[in-house]
């Protein structure tokens, strides 16, 4: 589903500077960022396995995680 996103100036430069930091284009910075969103409020599987398979940063905190409890 296609989808228009408005942002003002100083939204945008962030989404820049999230883009720029995070090495993707901006549109994959939002999909990211949305999804690591709802990784943490929404608590179900399928948002969980999204996020686990989109975005690294979240599948790495899960392994650190697992680690961690393992070592427990």
């Amino acid at each position: 589903m296609a989808m228009t996103l408005r942002l003002t100036d100083d939204q945008d430069r962030a989404l820049t500077l999230l883009a720029e930091m995070t090495g993707t284009s901006k549109h994959e910075a939002v999909v990211r960022a949305i999804i690591s969103t709802a990784a943490r409020t929404v608590d179900t599987e399928e948002v969980r396995e999204l996020a686990r398979s989109r975005v690294p940063e979240y599948a790495d905190l899960v392994k650190k995680v697992r680690a961690k409890k393992a070592r427990r």
